[in-house]
């Protein structure tokens, strides 16, 4: 698969690299996103690239030292008693300005935890001759190691990158797939480029998803469980809660019954989870988030929330190579499930951007009572940032609706919302195909594709 992306990325680690002195740079992320990619790309061939790992600190210095040699002949040679006279021989022995990049640091760090703090006299002393990268998967160490104010690294990085999954268009241009497939292709692996990579040897998203998470030996049978061992300690009440959201639990109190737990001993593992883009707290348009009382927990990234939803608790039926029925479930709810994240994608598409010559604020969806015996939801509803303005919308990922009637419903359901008083209405409908007749107020994936472009 080309690489796709990282044009942000690669600009901003090209011109720190460039820089006329040496610098320190951080880049983190979860796995499978690309960081490794990313930095071998931009590295030249004198520079050095280190995958860390977790065997002691003497053979890991070993094996660099060896790495090292390849630009500075006889460095291999000599036995290092620690780090501090490691760096120390590294700079006094270089002649020409390289980057030497350590991949995995948090587990270099497992094994020399005052490594930090060496480092940390090493960059305050200014004396340094090479340029250092230091990239990690383990979120929550990586914030640990240099971005809390207690670490020694703390205040000492030229550049820090988090990477982030890919936004959706770029699987369009990577599988080469109509923009309608790629919502539905992103909607299961989400924007991790190891998915896509995976996803591209096969002919299509069924035969994918059965080989890769529908085996014991599928390559993403136990990813989720993979990605939480970087950054959560308690696995087992993790997978618990995104079990249960997964399955329908969005609201605090629902979540808190079916775990068994008081309400209150949540928050942590819930904030945890958000902070690490697992989860994603929903509140309705217009309400505050610290005082909402309608607040909804829902599994933010597509390949966990796909995972939570059809994977998880069918694992009994894919031990034994018993997978018919959890195709069937998949046949059934495939496009309610697409659904669910289409509307995700035409908030998110809203947000910020310029439609019909007007530029909207942040989108949510909006859900309540309009009466006593009366509940709407909007699916998408954002305001202009001049105030003047609110756009409403209605998501459908189904075929040969009637749109005349659902942009009639939504016109009325819109003159009903409390916040409407004094707004002109913007009302959209994002559908999954055209209709019949050509309506300017419909948005479909093609359009929604190429804002993302913008």
């Amino acid at each position: 698969m080309n690489f796709v992306d990282r044009i942000e990325e690669t600009k901003r680690v090209k011109q720190v690299l460039n820089a006329e002195k040496s610098t320190f740079t951080v880049l983190y992320g979860r796995r499978r996103l690309g960081k490794s990619t990313l930095i071998t790309r931009v590295l030249n061939q004198n520079d050095v690239y280190y995958l860390a790992d977790q065997t002691d600190a003497v053979l890991q210095r070993e094996v660099l030292a060896k790495m090292i040699a390849v630009i500075i002949p006889g460095f291999d040679k000599v036995i290092y008693p620690n780090w501090s006279v490691f760096f120390d021989t590294l700079n006094d022995r270089t002649t020409l300005r390289f980057t030497l990049c350590i991949d995995e640091f948090p587990y270099l760090v497992g094994s020399s935890p005052d490594l930090p703090s060496i480092l940390q006299n090493k960059l305050d002393s200014k004396k340094l001759k090479f340029n250092l990268v230091i990239c990690g998967s383990s979120q929550q160490l990586m914030y640990g190691l240099v971005l809390d104010a207690s670490s020694p690294l703390y205040g000492r990085a030229d550049a820090i990158l988090k990477i982030t999954p890919i936004k959706v268009h770029y699987i369009q241009e990577a599988l080469g797939v109509s923009a309608t497939d790629a919502v539905e292709e992103y909607a299961v692996w989400g924007g991790v480029p190891r998915y896509w990579e995976l996803r591209e040897g096969y002919t299509n998203l069924r035969e994918a998803v059965e080989n890769n998470m529908l085996s014991v030996n599928g390559t993403l049978y136990e990813e989720p469980l993979k990605l939480f061992k970087d950054d959560i300690k308690d696995i087992v009440k993790t997978a618990t809660i995104m079990s249960y959201v997964g399955g329908g639990a969005h609201r605090l109190s629902e979540i808190a019954g079916r775990s068994g737990e008081i309400a209150t001993n949540l928050s942590r593992p819930l904030a945890k989870l958000i902070l690490l883009g697992y989860l994603t707290k929903e509140i309705p348009f217009g309400e505050n988030e610290k005082n909402s009382k309608k607040s909804l927990y829902k599994i933010s990234d597509p390949f966990m929330n796909f995972y939570f939803k059809f994977i998880i608790h069918n694992r009994s039926f894919i031990e034994i190579g018993r997978i018919a029925p959890i195709l069937s479930n998949l046949d059934n709810h495939f496009s309610d499930y697409v659904a669910d994240y289409w509307e995700n994608l035409c908030r998110e598409t809203v947000s910020g951007n310029e439609i019909d010559g007007i530029t909207f604020g942040i989108a949510r969806r909006w859900w309540g009572n309009v009466s006593r015996n009366e509940r709407i939801e909007i699916d998408v509803v954002a305001e202009s940032l001049d105030k003047k303005y609110l756009l409403v919308g209605e998501c459908k990922w189904t075929i040969k609706e009637n749109s005349n009637r659902l942009l009639a419903e939504l016109i009325n359901k819109a003159g009903k919302l409390p916040f409407a008083q004094n707004h002109i209405i913007i009302p959209k409908l994002f559908l999954k195909n055209r209709p019949l007749r050509t309506m300017e107020n419909v948005l479909l994936p093609d359009d929604i594709m190429k804002w993302c472009k913008s």
